[in-house]
């Protein structure tokens, strides 16, 4: 069999020379798994960028609205549009989902430094070739860089931890997932303040976007390669102090044993929990996609004190606008929170029950939203709002325990990159849907602040598939999982050490110590402050 360079013993990128020793304590992985997370997580703030990409050659310049796309990829003669440049971040959540999958079983035997890194290289490298593309106005290296390359990126690094961290946290699956998932959420909150800093601090339209996506690139490479190199995998068998495996049979639907990933495809509880993730990622981006333009449309004389659209003056439509970014603002925090909430009390209450919550409260809340409109209740509407994405990103979080109680931990971090392409079609179908359900409304003369009930009820009904969805869901069948003889192949093949009964209890039971506490301070601190800007531009919505 050929060996690839990086897998060689004396490689820095050898999996086995990552399996944890005695010195070594589990909870130095979050803080890793956390700096990956929440470089790729700037994803959700990459909208900073799209404006100031339509005015490189000056507001004066003609924009590319009368060519064709193919056209506009590498003309340098006119402005790019908003819904051109947009296409990057549809681009790399859908390779996302596709680099996941492809890649999801490599990374099982290749482990997550090596994996990590690729990440790296992947979305830094993407970004300052996007960069370049900016530089030069050629959109199609956009897309190459920021698009493919990056989400390639993303894919890598958004499953990179998940089987790491379930081996480490047999015993708080979901709290571990959480955590690093929620950095997923809570990176545009870091990451949009310093793109929007580093354009201005840069200048000049071209020049300022260029050197931003350029700079950050560069940052994002060396503090995704700093988590990469932090991880420790943890000998196959161990356990920690104190637990037993059949402390996690208390509850239902949870399995000791393994699927493979060659298999999984052909249950129906992978395919189940796909539509599961799907419909509720749909339904989510719906909410997402239109709670700004809805909170403008709806409430938007009620937050300056106005009867109506009409008498609003210039100042009182800034103070509006700046209260819908608060409201972004507050999306982001809760969809990043939620992660972390909704993953630990699936640890509670288990993880199909996690699941009835969101589709039980979400049909709920979904419904309720067009009466608060009518009845202009702009507080109850943003906190639903707030509800509705801890929900969003909860499902996120809670999916990758879900699979490991299913499918067993071996191959759990293959079969969850197998299962975000539910992630790649629901960025497809949720803003198609709602983008065509709005503009059939406003052809058919429905009034601009009714558009939206109608649709929020689909968006319910999509909740009320996703939990009979969920209610199917049963334990596998006991054919499906792999033989002992398997099992010890796979493990061989995954470079684990197995460690004994008495071994594992002492391995891996190092101090916390300075280094824990640098290595939490260096994710923590970027991250309190990122809630903190989000709180703060919230505070727009509750000054009017």
């Amino acid at each position: 069999m050929t060996t690839h360079p990086l897998s060689a013993t004396s490689s820095w990128f050898a999996k086995e020379r990552t399996i944890a020793n005695a010195s070594f304590n589990r909870w130095l992985v979050p803080p890793a798994a956390l700096a990956i997370h929440l470089c790729i997580g700037m994803a959700y703030g990459f909208s900073v960028f799209w404006l100031p990409m339509t005015r490189l050659l000056g507001d004066a310049q003609a924009t590319c609205s009368e060519q064709s796309w193919i056209a506009e990829l590498f003309t340098t003669q006119c402005n790019w549009t908003v819904p051109t440049v947009s296409l990057t971040f549809t681009l790399f959540i859908f390779m996302l989902g596709v680099s996941a999958a492809l890649w999801g079983g490599w990374l099982e035997h290749a482990g997550p430094r090596k994996s990590g890194f690729i990440a790296a290289v992947c979305w830094g490298g993407g970004m300052v070739l996007g960069g370049v593309g900016v530089m030069v106005h050629q959109l199609w290296l956009v897309w190459l860089g920021c698009g493919i390359l990056g989400g390639i990126g993303q894919g890598l690094g958004y499953i990179t931890p998940v089987s790491t961290l379930i081996k480490w946290f047999p015993d708080r699956r979901g709290m571990a997932t959480g955590m690093a998932i929620m950095g997923y959420g809570g990176g545009a909150m870091i990451g949009a303040p310093i793109a929007v800093a580093l354009m201005k601090h840069f200048g000049g339209a071209g020049q300022g976007v260029a050197y931003t996506l350029i700079a950050m690139g560069l940052l994002y490479f060396v503090v995704m390669t700093l988590g990469a190199f932090g991880f420790r995998i943890s000998p196959a068998g161990w356990v920690p102090e104190g637990w037993s495996p059949d402390a996690g049979q208390s509850r239902a639907m949870v399995t000791n044993k393994h699927v493979h990933l060659s298999r999984v495809w052909k249950t129906p509880q992978f395919w189940l929990i796909w539509c599961v993730l799907c419909l509720n990622v749909s339904a989510g981006i719906g909410v997402i996609g239109m709670a700004s333009p809805m909170l403008q449309d709806i409430f938007g004389p009620l937050l300056v004190g106005a009867s109506n659209i009409e008498s609003v003056t210039v100042e009182q439509k800034a103070a509006i606008a700046a209260a819908a970014a608060g409201l972004v603002g507050l999306i982001s925090l809760f969809n990043s929170l939620g992660r972390f909430f909704w993953a630990s009390v699936s640890d509670w209450i288990g993880r199909k029950n996690t699941y009835y919550t969101f589709f039980t409260l979400g049909m709920l809340l979904y419904c309720l939203m067009p009466t608060l409109g009518h009845m202009g209740a702009a507080g109850l509407f943003v906190l639903v709002v707030c509800v509705i994405l801890t929900m969003y990103g909860g499902g996120f979080a809670t999916v990758p325990a879900y699979l490991a109680d299913i499918f067993g931990t071996q191959m759990v971090g293959a079969i969850h990159g197998r299962l975000l392409t539910a992630w790649s079609a629901a960025g497809i179908i949720g803003p198609v849907l709602i983008a065509n359900l709005r503009e059939a409304q406003l052809h058919a003369g429905v009034p601009k602040n009714l558009v939206y009930d109608h649709t929020m009820y689909i968006l319910a009904g999509l909740l009320v598939a996703g939990f009979f969805c969920n209610m199917l869901i049963r334990p596998v069948d006991a054919k499906h999982f792999m033989t002992d003889v398997e099992l010890a192949e796979e493990q061989a093949l995954a470079h684990q050490t197995r460690v004994t009964a008495k071994d594992a209890i002492t391995a891996a039971r190092g101090s916390f110590g300075i280094r824990g506490l640098l290595a939490w301070l260096a994710v923590g601190v970027p991250f309190l402050i990122g809630v903190w800007i989000a709180i703060g531009k919230a505070m727009v919505l509750f000054s009017h």
